[in-house]
């Protein structure tokens, strides 16, 4: 929590709109994640918590995941501006080694 406020002061809140347009496809994405997105301006906080508490909720629905069966030199690649990233332990006892790559763009959006 201290890393966090420590961060906050930092990098003070920032305001996003909650549906964003895709730079590359044009398609219509939602940009929230439950470690920045504290509430839904213009609704009230009730309203706000319960919508945001039901996307966050869909988050861990395997229906709506892709799921990757790790093998020898797997590869997965996402499009962080569009994908929730919802890590599952389901590896144990076995060990993952992760790399993290990060393209940069002109511009996020």
């Amino acid at each position: 929590m201290q890393a966090l406020a420590g961060a906050r002061a930092k990098y003070p809140p920032v305001e996003h709109p909650v549906v964003r347009v895709h730079p590359v496809t044009g398609k219509k994405i939602l940009y929230v994640n439950p470690t920045f997105t504290s509430h839904i301006k213009g609704l009230p906080r009730a309203q706000s918590d319960a919508l945001l508490t039901q996307l966050y909720a869909l988050i861990t629905v395997p229906e709506y995941q892709a799921r990757l069966r790790w093998q020898p030199n797997t590869l997965a690649v996402w499009d962080n501006r569009s994908t929730q990233h919802y890590a599952v332990g389901d590896y144990f006892p076995q060990h993952r080694k992760l790399h993290r790559i990060t393209f940069t763009a002109d511009q996020a959006f």
